[in-house]
């Protein structure tokens, strides 16, 4: 969890006066939307991750979505981001993996105020074209 300090004291102008907390999770959805918004990219995650967090997403209180194939972590003024990504078939993997740090650094910076230090990148899959969505079978899990 990071902390934003502001200034203190009479003289300092009203929107620096106290501190602001941003937590993990908030930043793991900055990134993993940021990380969505890329052309190129189908989903984050691997291929287990991905099944894992569809069966996940379908328990009530479940985490995963936004936030799947996303690992961050977060100083007083600083964050490291780890991220599991499956591109399309026929896009240049570092092409976007440098429009993805790109997006995601823009975005947690801007939103946030801390400095993104790294994001590192794992390329898990390839989207074939004719490739289905493999859903878990929905009798499994109740």
């Amino acid at each position: 969890m990071s902390t934003l300090k502001g200034r203190t004291g009479a003289g300092a102008p009203a929107q620096t006066r106290g501190k602001t907390t941003v937590a993990d999770g908030v930043v793991a959805k900055i990134v993993g939307m940021a990380a969505r918004e890329v052309p190129g990219i189908h989903n984050l995650g691997g291929g287990v991750a991905r099944a894992f967090g569809a069966v996940r997403d379908r328990v009530p209180g479940g985490s995963g979505g936004v936030t799947q194939g996303v690992k961050v972590e977060v100083g007083q003024r600083q964050a490291a981001v780890d991220l599991d990504i499956v591109v399309e078939y026929g896009v240049a993997i570092v092409d976007v993996a440098g429009d993805v740090r790109s997006n995601v650094i823009n975005a947690v910076e801007r939103m946030t105020g801390l400095e993104v230090v790294e994001v590192n990148i794992a390329v898990g899959d390839v989207r074939l074209p004719d490739e289905e969505e493999s859903e878990p079978d929905e009798d499994r899990v109740r």
